[in-house]
């Protein structure tokens, strides 16, 4: 089966959440350039995977994101290079801000439960309590043109529900049922060839331990009449 055309990469899911994060974080230095951007990328926090792409893997998504009309190129006043800033509201044009910050924070990390949604959507948009989470995720899952997130059960290690962005096509490996695991089979050790032999010889030592105790007894008591 062929590729989804319409489908985001795994490179442009995380460039698109990099631009819609430092546009919130550090609007200082929005739009960015090539190498901000490849830096925000394979940050070590806040991201996973870990990546360490070069350039040209960043440079590829991004033309890819300005042909979806989701990112565009632009040359600023006083800057000798050029820089980039997402345009996903062309795209979808009725994302408010809590949805906004929840899939941005599944496209930089992924797979993540609703608490750890809230607090770490708390940099870019901070919610109430969990209900503003859950919401935010379930106008995600019944967005107009079809669902960009989906709720995932408890299940696959995970002892809660989690949520997953669809940008990038179907989640797999979310199965929630228990790996079947085989009874280990009983292996029944016969018993040793000499083993009357042996009790006997137990029995016989613990009779003559018991005669010796029972005649020291009775020297004790002969002592005390």
């Amino acid at each position: 089966m062929e590729d989804d055309p319409s489908l985001l990469s795994p490179e442009e899911a995380r460039v698109l959440g990099c631009l819609m994060e430092k546009e919130t974080t550090t609007p200082e230095y929005y739009p960015m350039t090539l190498n901000s951007l490849c830096a925000a990328c394979n940050q070590r926090s806040n991201r996973d995977p870990v990546t360490a792409w070069d350039e040209r893997t960043v440079e590829a998504a991004l033309d890819s994101l300005r042909r979806r009309r989701m990112a565009v190129m632009i040359h600023m006043a006083g800057s000798r290079v050029p820089k980039y800033r997402h345009t996903l509201d062309q795209v979808y044009g009725s994302l408010d801000d809590p949805m906004k910050a929840v899939l941005c924070e599944l496209l930089v990390r992924n797979i993540q439960t609703p608490g750890e949604l809230r607090t770490r959507t708390e940099r870019l948009h901070p919610m109430t309590d969990l209900a503003d989470v859950e919401a935010a995720v379930q106008r995600l899952a019944d967005y107009g043109t079809g669902p960009m997130v989906t709720i995932l059960p408890p299940g696959a290690g995970r002892r809660v529900k989690a949520v997953a962005h669809l940008l990038c096509g179907p989640v797999s490996g979310t199965s929630t049922e228990a790996p079947e695991t085989s009874t280990p089979a009983v292996r029944e050790i016969p018993p040793s060839p000499d083993w009357r032999a042996a009790m006997e010889a137990e029995i016989a030592a613990l009779k003559q331990e018991t005669a010796s105790l029972r005649e020291i007894v009775d020297r004790l008591k002969g002592l005390l009449d």
